[in-house]
């Protein structure tokens, strides 16, 4: 009996010792996976990671540039002398591209500047065959109003925007510095400051540009859109004190107004300019809210006009997936194996696919989801998502409907909140 337990214990023994051997060894290879993984995270993902450190060090570059006259603009004095401009933190950093949040003389601002360095950005090609003294108003107006069309796509001889920005430069009376010329034009070879610079007059929905140094320019700060809050914009600094004690409704109200403000938007930037705006990536982090609900686009390196839109589509093509670009839709011409300079989609498609549906779906509109108008907006919205139309004049018709469903539906589902 005695063997026999000895036996049976020395099995065990070496059962366990051969299975906690294993789990050792398997602990030390996920270890090691791990480690390797993190190492790879650093030197790919993260080597272009916001750090404090490294954005100050950018703005101290930026600043001792504009103390020796490389740089300028009317950020500058506040910035790097009477120090009115506060840093905050990096918001985002990569390829270069940098987005800082400070505050200056106590309003929020963020920074931005698509590449880290000044010198990174191309002269302006007069000052490198011409003195100061021999470049007219004239030649500036051409360069500039030449640099915009290459930015946009715009024509000059069939819109008004590029005149838009040469005219304040037409009214200049002093000459242009040097440190002038190179921090414009640091700035126009920025799409995205070029847009926000010459729509922030002509739209609601555009973020405002505040003032520049150098190549940094300053924009309003505002409540940025995340895919992870469950509203898409943190909504909750905005309520009503008084309403507190009605939260869901005053929540669900706010979310309806922002609705109408993203269908304003879809209508305004496909009628209200020469060419219609095109957004080929629609996301939450790509739009921002105002006190007052309107939604602004704050990030527009996918916003094309119309001519560059073609331009981009127009591509060879084996199928249709080859058509795609981020969220605009083109078909391809099988005979010609050539991507149709059209887009098939719409903004107003990709808004209620990407937007509306995190929404307006009977898991979120509860308790009411069940009730006709609310059934009635889901049912809108999934049409305005996925349209079967084919033709391109039934396809632009059938959105022209869907816009003016959903305006009216919005409407009435943001009264009935209040019965």
């Amino acid at each position: 009996m005695l063997v026999w337990r000895s036996c049976v214990l020395r099995w065990l023994g070496v059962r366990i010792f051969r299975k906690t051997t294993f789990l050792f060894v398997l602990f030390w290879f996920a270890f090691w996976i791990f480690v390797n993984g993190l190492v790879f995270m650093h030197r790919t993902i993260f080597s272009d990671f916001c750090t404090d450190e490294k954005s100050k060090r950018i703005l101290e570059r930026v600043c001792d540039q504009y103390k020796e006259g490389i740089l300028t603009g009317d950020l500058c004095e506040d910035l790097c002398v009477s120090q009115k401009v506060e840093y905050r933190r990096c918001l985002y950093y990569e390829n270069g591209k940098k987005v800082i949040e400070a505050d200056w003389r106590g309003l929020p601002i963020i920074l931005k500047s698509k590449l880290e360095n000044f010198s990174a950005y191309e002269t302006f090609g007069l000052l490198d065959y011409q003195e100061m003294h021999e470049i007219s108003t004239m030649d500036i107006v051409f360069y500039t109003a030449m640099e915009i069309k290459s930015s946009l796509g715009l024509e000059l001889k069939n819109t008004t925007v590029p005149k838009l920005w040469t005219k304040h430069l037409e009214e200049r009376v002093e000459p242009y510095s040097k440190a002038e010329l190179a921090s414009m034009w640091s700035l126009l070879q920025q799409e995205e400051y070029t847009f926000f610079k010459i729509l922030q007059d002509l739209s609601k929905h555009v973020v405002k540009v505040l003032g520049s140094c150098g190549h940094f320019y300053a924009v309003e700060h505002l409540i940025a859109g995340h895919t992870w809050n469950q509203n898409l914009f943190c909504l909750e600094e905005l309520l009503d004190p008084s309403r507190v004690t009605q939260k869901r409704r005053a929540l669900r109200e706010a979310i309806h107004k922002i609705a109408l403000s993203f269908l304003d938007m879809v209508s305004h930037f496909e009628n209200d300019f020469s060419y219609k705006l095109h957004l080929c990536d629609v996301k939450p982090e790509n739009f921002a809210i105002r006190k007052d609900l309107t939604v602004v686009a704050i990030d527009v390196d996918m916003a094309f006009f119309e001519p560059k839109m073609q331009d981009i589509l127009e591509q060879n093509c084996t199928n249709d997936e080859d058509c795609n670009f981020f969220d605009c839709f083109s078909k391809c011409d099988m005979k010609k194996n050539k991507c149709g300079s059209k887009r098939t989609n719409s903004n107003l498609q990709v808004i209620c696919d990407k937007i509306f549906r995190h929404w307006f779906s009977p898991s979120l509109v509860s308790p009411k989801a069940n009730q006709p108008l609310q059934v009635q907006l889901q049912q809108a919205v999934q049409r305005c998502a996925e349209p079967a139309v084919e033709d391109p004049a039934e396809r632009k018709a059938l959105q022209q409907h869907l816009l003016s469903q959903l305006y009216q539906l919005l409407q009435d589902s943001k009264e009935q909140l209040n019965e």
